[in-house]
C-alpha cells in the first residue's frame, strides 16, 4: 500500500513537471531554461509601447504594466540598451485572464513562443536570444488570440545573468517622465558678455519627417519664460510663449494678485490665459499650421518698466505671412531685469510618443543691447534633463549642423551627446533686418 502510494506521488511530480516545463520553455528551445544566480527586472511600465500596425498607440500600457491589450493588431515593443553582444536569456512576468494563452516573442530575427496558462503572475522563459550589437534592443511582443480575454498581462522583462556588471540601460522609475524620453538643450554662450540684452532672435527649422505630436521645440528661453512651437496633435499646431509668476508654485490660483503675471496684450487669433504643474504664470499660444522644412522667425523683448517690473514680448515671423506678428505682451511684477540665461530645448511632452526620434535645427542667433547694438551668438553648451543625467536613458542627442545647431531626442537611437559638451559654429554674419518701431 505504501509503496504505490509512493508511486502514484512520483507519477503527479513528473506529470506536474512537464506541464510546467511546456510553460516556461520555449517551444523551440526546450531544456535550455538556464539556472542563473541573477536577474533583471525592466519594468513594462516605464519601458514599453503599444503599437498599432498603422504606427498609432495604444492605450494599454499602465503604470502596473501592460493591462487591457485586446488586439491582435497591436504589438509591445520594449525597449533596453546593452553594453554587450552575445547570448540573453529573457523571460516574462505574465498572467492570463482567464483562458491561456500563446505569444510569440522576437528579438532581431529570432522568434520563441510561450504559452501562458496562469491567472496569477508567473516567470515565464521566454528562450535564449543573441544580440548581435551592443546598444538599444527591441523586443516585440505579439498575441494573435481572437478573444480578448485570451491576451496576457505583463508586469516585467526580466534578463538573466551571472555576474553583476555590464547591467543594461532602461527606465527604473519615474515612468512618466521616462517614457517621455529625455529632454535636451542649448544654453547660448557668448565670448564677451553682453549687458542690457533687450532683444533675442532665433531661427528653427524642422526637418521633414520630424514634426512628431507631443513635441515642443522651445525657440528663445530665458530666465522668466519660454517661446517656440508645438505639435500637439494630428490635426493642431501652436506658437507658444508663457512667462512664470515670480511666486513658486504649480497652482495659479495660488499666486497672490501683486505677483501675478498681467496680459497687456495680445496678438489676433491669440488666446491667452494661465498655467500650472511646472510652475505657474501667464500663457498664450496661437494655433497656426507651421510645416516642417520651412524656416521660422521668433524674436523675444524684455525690458525693465515702472513699480519693479518687466515687460515681456514675443513676436513670430512666417515666411506665408512675410512679416513680423505679435504673439503676446506680458507684464511680470517684482522682476527688473533684461534677458538673462538665453536658451533652446527640445522635448516630448507625451509619454506614449516617447519611443519616436525627433530634431530640430536652431540658426542664426542674435540679440541686442538696450542701445540698439547688435550681437551674433555662435557658441553653445549642450545640457540634458535629469531622465538623461541619471542614466534612464540615452537616446540625446545635440550639436552643429546646417550653419546652426541641432537637438533630437528619444526614439531609442544610440549614438549620443557627451552632456555639457560645448560647441562653435562658425560667424553667419546674417543680421536680422528688424524695423522695431513697425513691430505691432
Amino acid at each position: 500500500m505504501q509503496r504505490n502510494i509512493q508511486i502514484l506521488v512520483l507519477l503527479v511530480l513528473c506529470f506536474s513537471y512537464q506541464s510546467r516545463a511546456e510553460i516556461l520553455v520555449s517551444e523551440k528551445k526546450k531544456n535550455e531554461h538556464p539556472k542563473f544566480k541573477e536577474f533583471i527586472s525592466i519594468p513594462m511600465a516605464g519601458n514599453c509601447w503599444a503599437v498599432t500596425s498603422d504606427g498609432n498607440q495604444a492605450d494599454c500600457v499602465t503604470d502596473s504594466g501592460v493591462i487591457g491589450w485586446n488586439n491582435s493588431d497591436t504589438k509591445l515593443h520594449v525597449y533596453f540598451k546593452s553594453v554587450k553582444t552575445g547570448n540573453a536569456h529573457l523571460a516574462l512576468r505574465i498572467r492570463v485572464k482567464s483562458e491561456p494563452s500563446t505569444c510569440l516573442v522576437k528579438l532581431g530575427n529570432e522568434v520563441n513562443k510561450i504559452k501562458i496558462l496562469s491567472s496569477s503572475y508567473d516567470t515565464i522563459y521566454a528562450g535564449k536570444f543573441t544580440i548581435k550589437n551592443a546598444g538599444y534592443q527591441s523586443l516585440i511582443i505579439s498575441c494573435n488570440e481572437g478573444n480578448a480575454v485570451n491576451y496576457p498581462e505583463i508586469s516585467d522583462l526580466l534578463i538573466f545573468e551571472n555576474n553583476k556588471s555590464e547591467k543594461p540601460t532602461y527606465v527604473k522609475d519615474d515612468f512618466y517622465f521616462g517614457r517621455r524620453g529625455p529632454s535636451v538643450h542649448l544654453n547660448y554662450l557668448m565670448d564677451q558678455p553682453q549687458e542690457k540684452i533687450e532683444w533675442f532672435y532665433n531661427e528653427i527649422k524642422v526637418p521633414a519627417g520630424n514634426d512628431i505630436v507631443g513635441s515642443f521645440f522651445m525657440a528663445n528661453g530665458f530666465s522668466e519664460g519660454y517661446f517656440g512651437i508645438q505639435v500637439n496633435s494630428a490635426y493642431e499646431r501652436r506658437i507658444l510663449f508663457s512667462v512664470w509668476s515670480p511666486h513658486n508654485t504649480d497652482k495659479p490660483d495660488e499666486i497672490p494678485d501683486d505677483e501675478r503675471v498681467i496680459l497687456l496684450k495680445k496678438g489676433e487669433s491669440v488666446k491667452a490665459g494661465s498655467f500650472g504643474d511646472e510652475g505657474s504664470g501667464g500663457q498664450s499660444y496661437r494655433v497656426f499650421p507651421w510645416k516642417a522644412g520651412t524656416r521660422y522667425g521668433f524674436l523675444i523683448r524684455g525690458k525693465p518698466v515702472s513699480n519693479n517690473s518687466t515687460e515681456y514680448s514675443a513676436y513670430f515671423f512666417a515666411p506665408e505671412s512675410g512679416q513680423w506678428e505679435l504673439i503676446a505682451c506680458f507684464k511680470r511684477p517684482k522682476t527688473n531685469t533684461y534677458l538673462t540665461h538665453l536658451h533652446s530645448f527640445l522635448e516630448n511632452f507625451l509619454p506614449e510618443q516617447g519611443n519616436i526620434a525627433r530634431m530640430g535645427i536652431y540658426s542664426n542667433q542674435w540679440v541686442c543691447d538696450s542701445k540698439g547694438k547688435w550681437t551674433e551668438i555662435n557658441k553653445v553648451r549642450f545640457t540634458a534633463d535629469a531622465t538623461a543625467r541619471k542614466g534612464a536613458r540615452s537616446d540625446y542627442a545635440g550639436g552643429i549642423s546646417e550653419k546652426g545647431f541641432y537637438l533630437k531626442n528619444c526614439g531609442f537611437f544610440d549614438k549620443n551627446t557627451q552632456i555639457n559638451s560645448v560647441y562653435k559654429r562658425a560667424l553667419s554674419g546674417n543680421l536680422p533686418i528688424i524695423n522695431f518701431a513697425n513691430l505691432p
